[in-house]
């Protein structure tokens, strides 16, 4: 199995101080957990949002991404996700990483410090060039969308 790596930098904000930082919960996780900041539990009513501070920057290398996506558990537990999903960091941002949550549950949700609140996926991210035509090619699908390939999936031979 071959393992692909990449150094980034990250700077811990005094807030973030005694937290851990971004890591991988198994050996082949995607992403990292990204763990809240807060210094006092933040209450998120039912329909409510707010921005989590996570306590950390980076640095991410040109040519790279990283997207905050929810975490699975928080989704189906308690209907918490992140609401610009997924959100996106780019390579020349230095700022705090921030997750917005947001509570579809019917219930308040308690953001407690050093909770794992998202995952943080880094990827490489490619510069688009465009070629402009008055033709594309075609496509099985062609120009279908919004539902065009059907609701279920063909029978098995």
């Amino acid at each position: 199995m071959t393992t692909h790596t990449v150094t980034v930098p990250v700077r811990r904000l005094p807030h973030g101080e005694g937290l851990a930082l971004p890591a991988h919960a198994t050996p082949h996780a995607a992403g990292l957990d990204l763990l809240a900041a807060v210094e006092a539990p933040l209450e998120l009513p039912p329909g409510g949002r707010a921005l989590v501070p996570t306590g950390i920057a980076l640095a991410l290398p040109e040519g790279w991404e990283a997207q905050v996506r929810p975490r699975s558990g928080l989704a189906l537990k308690h209907g918490v996700t992140v609401l610009n999903s997924p959100g996106t960091i780019d390579a020349d941002y230095r700022g705090e990483v921030g997750v917005i949550l947001i509570n579809h549950g019917d219930r308040p949700f308690a953001v407690e410090r050093g909770q794992r609140i998202a995952q943080l996926v880094v990827a490489p991210a490619f510069r688009v060039v465009w070629s402009e035509t008055a033709v594309l090619p075609d496509s099985a699908r062609g120009a279908g969308g919004f539902g065009s390939t059907g609701h279920f999936s063909q029978k098995a031979d």
